[in-house]
């Protein structure tokens, strides 16, 4: 006699968590790097490589800092592109120490920017009806979040999750000179450039769930911080110790 109950079929196994780590992450790291490109063809890229108007967003002059932070920036860039090819095609050895020379390159990114923050407000400059000394809190915040999160991806560098994810981070602190510099953004104030700079976040805490049920704390907390400094900064660049301050910094 057959019986009438059909065998079980063996399951099909999962896909282990993080098996598309690598490619989502050398994805981001291009599409970030191509934002970056976009935002700074129009200002920097495009007179560089085919010649017209050597001027900064502000209409200050190219510089040696201008080059200097231009060089740096571009610099990280490239080598966050690198950096995530290196892990995904597994030579973490070399990932490490070029890591190295990552940190060190995040300083002088800290110093370059602070520097030329300063002198633009200095002389000034400023988007289209912004107070130079009030807009002077855009930049230094970025370079606050930038260096705490390089910090912390530091701290946590052995533990390969959060390590990611910080990088991640520190690079969107940044890059909203990039997204306010994409066609008809700046116009729009801070909401637009910084919500296009969070997309990555949201994009990167979707992954997340859908890969692994869940986002990961370093989304959570590194995404709430960069989204309560921009109401916080905006708020302190008003009050008259901030320009107290901005002032003492550009006299």
């Amino acid at each position: 006699m057959i019986s009438a109950t059909a065998p079980a079929q063996p399951a099909r196994p999962r896909p282990l968590v993080g098996t598309y780590d690598r490619l989502f992450y050398g994805g981001m790291a291009v599409a970030m790097g191509l934002t970056v490109f976009a935002g700074f063809a129009r200002t920097y890229y495009g007179p560089l490589a085919i010649g017209g108007p050597r001027a900064t967003l502000t209409g200050g002059p190219w510089t040696v800092v201008v080059h200097a932070h231009a060089a740096l920036f571009t610099a990280w860039v490239l080598l966050f592109i690198i950096q995530t090819a290196l892990v995904a095609s597994r030579r973490v050895a070399v990932h490490r120490r070029l890591g190295i020379g990552g940190a060190v390159l995040a300083a002088a990114m800290v110093v370059a920017g602070l520097s030329i923050a300063i002198a633009t407000a200095a002389r000034g400059g400023a988007p289209a009806g912004a107070d130079p000394l009030q807009f002077l809190v855009v930049p230094l915040f970025d370079l606050v979040l930038f260096s705490g999160f390089i910090i912390a991806a530091l701290v946590m560098r052995r533990h390969k999750d959060a390590h990611k994810r910080l990088m991640m981070l520190a690079y969107v602190s940044i890059i909203t000179a990039a997204t306010a510099r994409l066609p008809g953004v700046l116009i729009l104030g801070p909401p637009a450039f910084f919500g296009l700079a969070l997309c990555f976040v949201v994009i990167g805490a979707l992954y997340d769930f859908f890969s692994r049920g869940r986002v990961h704390k370093a989304y959570w907390i590194g995404g709430a911080i960069i989204l309560i400094s921009v109401p916080l900064r905006l708020a302190i660049s008003s009050t008259p110790i901030w320009r107290s301050f901005a002032g003492w910094l550009v006299s």
